[in-house]
């Protein structure tokens, strides 16, 4: 009866210990994906179009993706140990590490940005243990400016698709260009139009619509879905690994960036039953990110993290049942191993892709500018910090302009975000504080970075 009594308080129709009517969970379950699917596949989808892989490659990517982000959010569910939150944390390939592992893999191939991926997973595993202590490191104007970059410089990558893909016969035709803003101001209208789980499912369905208005304008190709089959085991170490320090420590360092967003998450979740995170379950979290990640590495799947936009489903929902996630992390997992789900992802037109991605990256960049503006004054200095890091993680954007940079160091030089987010590191510890009345990362926490929304 207390259970009950604090469920009703909190505006919550099922708690995270509760479990629904079987009906009920696979239900909220499917929703759960529906409104991740996007943002997973998405990924996996621009890493491969950037190093310039095959189709059948890009299905694998995407499959593995899919295979991990599903045991990712069971082990999140349910926990190994100490490994796990025991939360409704849905997790997927992270946004974060796009720019840099393409940068990473055109330099030294897939083998480099795997090595990479499970080395630096340590990273995350260390801040499980540590985030209490680096906390102060990273105040809310830093990680503002850090999805603020996520956002920027990804949005040129979806121009690009929008245009048909940097390698494309027919870059920039009027098809490819109008079948990218066909998706763009559907999603864009999907959005303002309607509320809850259609909205936070905006983009993912204006992509559906259009891939399917695609079909008829002879811009996809569906052999290899045919050549697909339906079942097939996980390969793990398909492109092997290999180890240069340059790229281990720029992916270290996301891998702190994408645990921020995990706290945030872990706090947001437990925001909707009313009570703050315990240290197990932010111990927890971390962990499950770090460890799912390496594992992933060794499977061929982008690291992983927690989806903001599934805490915004918990949210609406007001259902915070971990069992219901629980079945959402089974679906992944299941379509990890069927290859026509990756060769289908695959075979999207890159327009399609482009047109519902610019929309995607340019929330990413408002949700930046949101934690800004919610949790720190607008002083000289603080002003200052934020002038800088654009600055000069969009200057490096521009390769011509830093090819002569030594090869031991291009890794931090390949990716604007790494350079931003670290200038606003080093602003913040360097630049005298003007008692400007920053929040502690706590605060910022409990709204979620959005860096995957």
């Amino acid at each position: 009866m207390e259970r009950q009594r604090s469920a009703e308080q909190a505006g919550v129709a099922c708690e995270i210990e509760d479990k629904p009517p079987i009906g009920v969970v696979v239900a909220l379950g499917f929703q759960h994906v529906f409104v991740m699917l996007l943002g997973n596949v998405a990924p996996p989808l621009l890493i491969a179009g950037g190093i310039g892989l095959a189709t059948g490659e890009t299905g694998f990517l995407v499959r593995m993706a899919l295979l991990v982000a599903g045991g990712a959010t069971i082990v999140q569910a349910y926990s190994i140990g100490p490994v796990g939150a025991r939360l409704p944390l849905v997790m997927g390939a992270s946004f974060v590490f796009v720019g840099p592992l393409v940068g990473i893999g055109e330099q030294f191939g897939l083998a480099t940005v795997f090595g990479a991926c499970l080395t630096a997973a340590v990273a995350e595993i260390w801040l499980g243990f540590a985030h209490d202590r680096v906390d102060r490191f990273v105040p809310p104007l830093v990680g503002g400016i850090v999805v603020m970059l996520i956002g920027l410089t990804l949005i040129p990558v979806g121009m690009d698709y929008a245009a048909g893909g940097p390698s494309a016969q027919q870059y920039g035709s009027f098809v490819n260009l109008g079948l990218a803003a066909f998706v763009f101001f559907l999603a864009l209208a999907l959005d303002q139009i309607f509320e809850g789980i259609l909205r936070l499912g905006s983009v993912f369905v204006g992509i559906l619509v259009g891939y399917v208005v695609a079909v008829p304008l002879g811009v996809v190709d569906f052999s290899p879905v045919a050549r697909a089959g339906w079942v097939a085991v996980p390969d793990p170490l398909q492109y092997g690994l290999a180890f240069e320090p340059g790229a281990i420590i720029v992916v270290a360092f996301l891998y702190a960036v994408t645990g921020v967003e995990t706290i945030g998450d872990v706090s947001g979740t437990l925001a909707v039953v009313g009570r703050e995170p315990t240290e197990d379950e932010l111990r927890g979290g971390l962990l499950a990110d770090g460890v799912m990640s390496a594992v992933g590495a060794v499977f061929g799947a982008v690291p992983t993290t927690s989806f903001s936009q599934n805490v915004g489903v918990v949210t609406v929902t007001g259902v915070a049942s971990r069992h219901v996630v629980g079945v959402g992390g089974f679906v992944l997992l299941a379509a990890g191993f069927v290859p026509k789900i990756g060769a289908l992802a695959a075979a999207m037109p890159e327009p399609v892709l482009g047109g519902g991605a610019l929309v995607l990256f340019g929330m990413i960049f408002s949700s930046g500018v949101g934690i800004i503006e919610r949790e720190v004054e607008w002083t000289h200095r603080n002003t200052t910090i934020v002038a800088v890091s654009i600055a000069l993680g969009l200057a490096v954007e521009h390769p011509v302009a830093v090819v002569s940079v030594p090869a031991a160091v291009q890794p931090f030089f390949s990716s604007g975000l790494v350079v931003g987010s670290i200038s606003a590191l080093a602003c913040t510890l360097v630049l005298p504080d003007e008692d400007s009345g920053v929040a502690s990362l706590g605060s910022t926490a409990s709204e979620g970075s959005g860096v995957d929304d």
